[in-house]
């Protein structure tokens, strides 16, 4: 099964809520409060993101976060190799050689590759502002989030 990593996961909802309200500066207490990602991985995705210029971070007692680009010029791509890396189904399609002991004589790199690129492609296409458009359920002012699932798919 070919599948989104929990951190990709909670780093896509995490950043719709900061999308939603990208008016507002966001700390992890108040993303993790908001979206049921607990406190430590939102730290983690908050930090990683602005790492990767996803994020813009602000120091002091009104810091936190907030978009450094506006939510559709950052697709899920962007997002998903922010927290886990380049997009590859297999080891030999990260970039460097060396990860697979079959490399030298494999006969379906190339295929792979074309699956691969096909997948960034359209991840490259759905983009931050789409994700905020395609979400069913934003809760009203005061109302406590769902509880994110942390076990299971990710969300559609």
């Amino acid at each position: 099964m070919i599948r989104v990593s929990r951190m990709a996961d909670y780093g896509v909802v995490a950043m719709t809520h900061i999308a939603r309200r990208a008016e507002d500066m966001h700390t992890a207490a108040s993303v993790a409060q908001a979206t049921g990602v607990p406190l430590p991985s939102a730290t983690k995705l908050l930090k990683l993101l602005a790492r990767h210029d996803i994020l813009t971070s602000q120091r002091g007692a009104k810091g936190g976060y907030t978009l450094r680009r506006a939510a559709a010029e950052i697709s899920v791509a962007d997002l998903i190799v922010a927290i886990d890396g380049p997009i590859a189904l297999a080891d030999c399609l990260e970039g460097s050689p060396g990860h697979c002991g079959l490399e030298s004589f494999c006969s379906i790199r190339s295929p792979w590759q074309k699956v691969t690129d096909a997948i960034r492609v359209a991840l490259e296409e759905v983009s931050l502002a789409q994700m905020i458009e395609a979400s069913a359920y934003v809760p009203p002012a005061g109302e406590a989030p769902r509880p994110h699932r942390s076990e299971g798919a990710p969300h559609g």
